[in-house]
């Protein structure tokens, strides 16, 4: 994966977790042609296994092919919570986790 290419390796996006796309506030241009054109996505995989869903991609430069990052998403249901990850040199790395039930008992205020 390419430092020259992003801003900052790994930003932290707090819990803004993508399965898709690139965060394009981050990428400086291409340090093989010195372009700053759209990123490509390619050679993307989705793969379950053991309730998690893994979803890998890489960001290429359009105009020379070059490989700017390797972005990783996760996706798993524990216990009532679906949890998601991120990370990838340029989007940047981030965690959430979401309730399944109706009201999210860590939400709840408590009563006296």
């Amino acid at each position: 994966m390419c430092t020259g290419c992003v801003q900052k390796e790994y930003p932290d996006r707090g819990n803004t977790c993508l399965d898709n796309g690139s965060y394009l506030m981050n990428f400086l241009g291409c340090a093989n042609c010195q372009q700053r054109d759209f990123v490509l996505i390619s050679n993307k995989t989705m793969v379950d296994e053991d309730e998690e869903e893994i979803v890998t991609y890489l960001h290429k430069c359009k105009n020379c092919d070059h490989v700017i990052a390797r972005h990783e998403y996760t996706f798993s249901v524990v216990d009532d919570y679906q949890e998601y990850t991120m990370l990838c040199m340029l989007c940047g790395k981030a965690e959430d986790s979401i309730s399944v039930m109706p009201d999210d008992p860590r939400q709840s205020a408590p009563l006296f």
